[in-house]
């Protein structure tokens, strides 16, 4: 934790004195922010349940028993309120736009993971899509895929509004303000991002902004509340879902439950996504560990998001 105050001090100053009036840099502008509205901490129930999710004390401490990992202290890894936000240099709110809300995995830290190691804000930015990132940290550094809060109704909405004001701030720019709360937003998730995904897309109280939904690997669970979205927003939205050998039984049979519904899909990489467009591709014996990185191609990521910028 106290590497992450250390790396996230300077740009949340840098932050500050944007939304006091600074003038805005050029190139690139990236930051690890705290938020108010966070995944974590999360003291309710978890879904389905009936359990609480902090389900364990030592005195004064609480902690939560992972299905995975076992037992984590709230105090250890949720407490973590920093989101990570990138604007690319390309980036011109007057043009048409989307926002990518990227979803990390398991033992992730944000700045070692999502920044250095999966190069996420720089696949992005190699796109050429004309879009910003928005990646919340959910627990820190520990094998555990819960969503905390994002499991309460509409509070993904209340997230995302106060990741339009500090993407405001982070440009500079206050004429840009009204772009950022509207943008629609296409959500990335990878490996246990899918159970956040998931309470995004069913209770999250954004669907009408979401253009579509990529899942890097992320297939594990939730495959009946996938297949509902797909059935109720297929026509506006798009999915996407490549997976290697540790995904490929969850992503037949989330085939099997769309084939009676009449939803055609493809198995094969699409030359656009747009609405309408389910896509599910075999990126075959691949590490998992690397997938955000390595999969059917180098830096995966932005092969998928290149091909968004038709509809742009």
């Amino acid at each position: 934790m106290r590497g992450l105050r250390r790396i996230a001090a300077p740009l949340a100053l840098a932050l500050s004195s944007m939304m006091a009036g600074a003038a805005a840099p050029a190139g690139p502008r990236q930051a690890l922010v705290e938020f108010a509205t966070t995944p974590f901490p999360y003291d309710g129930e978890i879904p389905g349940q009936g359990k609480p999710f902090l389900d364990t004390t030592d005195g004064a401490r609480r902690g939560h028993t992972s299905p995975r990992g076992g037992l984590y202290w709230l105090d250890q890894t949720y407490e973590d309120r920093h989101v990570l936000l990138s604007i690319p240099a390309n980036f011109d709110p007057r043009r048409p736009a989307y926002l990518v809300v990227f979803f990390h995995g398991n033992k992730v830290i944000l700045a070692r993971d999502v920044v250095a190691r999966q190069r996420v804000p720089q696949q992005l930015a190699a796109s050429g899509l004309n879009a910003v990132l928005v990646a919340p940290q959910f627990a820190l550094d520990a094998l555990d895929s819960s969503a905390g809060r994002f499991w309460q109704p509409h509070v993904f909405a209340e997230f995302l509004d106060e990741a339009a004001e500090r993407l405001a701030a982070l440009y500079g720019d206050a004429s840009a303000r009204a772009r950022f709360h509207t943008m629609p937003v296409v959500l990335v998730a990878y490996s246990g991002g899918y159970m956040p995904a998931s309470a995004a897309v069913s209770v999250g109280g954004v669907n009408d902004r979401i253009a579509g939904l990529i899942l890097l690997d992320a297939l594990y669970g939730e495959v009946d509340t996938f297949a509902d979205w797909i059935a109720r927003r297929h026509r506006e939205s798009f999915f996407f879902s490549a997976y290697s050998k540790s995904t490929l039984a969850e992503n037949l049979s989330l085939q099997q439950r769309l084939a009676p519904q009449s939803i055609a899909f493809a198995t094969h990489m699409p030359d656009h996504l747009q609405p309408g467009s389910v896509t599910f591709l075999a990126a075959g014996d691949v590490v998992h560990n690397d997938f955000v990185t390595q999969a059917w191609t180098q830096d995966p990521l932005r092969s998928v998001l290149v091909r968004l910028k038709s509809g742009q």
